[in-house]
């Protein structure tokens, strides 16, 4: 581990509140957890795969450089900042911004419910968070898959993806657009048919992206999200993440009949 650790963790606790919030939530000793954003002392390997579980990221990844490591996780530096007001990007995307407030009630962890594109006849499980920052609306999906066959030299038995992104509300639907933040080589859009009741359990939407396949064949699949509230046990969840059977009986019907639901129309998805 390298010399980084700490400027990383302290990174990844800046997303929370306080570093008593996240040392409450890993149930590690404050005083000690102190001595690992000090850099005097390295965490053990059973706390090491705790801190990597809650934070969704690799023990490699926070070996990293502090600059990579803040890319890695999308962070933003006082000269990115400065930069905001001349950048044409933001500036083509400020109108959005106007109807951003929408999306407020959205916000919190979500398990997302995918037919697989890159192994057909499979349901993808992941996790998806939507937060508000500086008032702009970003999420972060994570996806876990077990290797299906593995070569020498393989690390470990799972593949897992990190996809950042931001999200805009617009005439009644939910726009979701992010990038797999680990290779830089794909990029998916998804959107989401928002509800109109007083409590939030279930959304329905399409997404598009492409497989992890050699040929990256484009492709399009009905989803469905599936809201698990503002605060979560991460560890838990994130164990949860992976490909699913369609006859698994952790998939409860209602999102079997959600994801089979879709009809293929005059080339567009028809929803419920």
């Amino acid at each position: 581990m390298s010399d980084a650790l700490g400027a990383n963790l302290k990174l990844l606790c800046s997303h929370y509140r306080s570093i008593a919030e996240v040392c409450r939530k890993l149930a590690l000793n404050r005083a000690q957890f102190n001595r690992y954003l000090a850099g005097q002392s390295r965490p053990t390997a059973h706390n090491l795969k705790r801190i990597c579980d809650f934070f969704g990221v690799e023990p490699y990844e926070l070996a990293l450089p502090a600059e990579q490591f803040a890319r890695l996780v999308g962070a933003r530096g006082p000269d990115a900042q400065a930069q905001v007001g001349s950048d044409p990007l933001l500036e083509l995307f400020a109108p959005l911004r106007q109807q951003a407030s929408s999306l407020q009630r959205y916000c919190g962890y979500y398990f997302e419910y995918s037919n697989c594109m890159s192994v057909p006849g499979q349901v993808l499980l992941s996790l998806v968070h939507l937060r508000e920052e500086r008032g702009n609306y970003l999420l972060e999906r994570h996806e876990r898959q077990e290797r299906q066959e593995r070569t020498r030299g393989d690390a470990e038995d799972w593949v897992r993806c990190r996809y950042l992104g931001a999200a805009f509300y617009l005439q009644d639907r939910l726009f979701l657009v992010d990038y797999e933040s680990l290779t830089g080589n794909e990029m998916s859009q998804t959107i989401l048919i928002p509800s109109f009741k007083s409590r939030i359990t279930r959304l329905n939407g399409i997404k598009t992206g492409v497989s992890s396949g050699d040929r990256r064949t484009p492709a399009c699949t009905r989803v469905v999200w599936q809201y698990l509230g503002h605060e979560i046990n991460r560890v838990n969840a994130y164990r949860q993440l992976m490909l699913y059977a369609p006859d698994d009986a952790r998939i409860d019907d209602d999102i079997r009949q959600r994801l089979a639901g879709a009809q293929l129309r005059d080339g567009l998805f028809e929803m419920e």
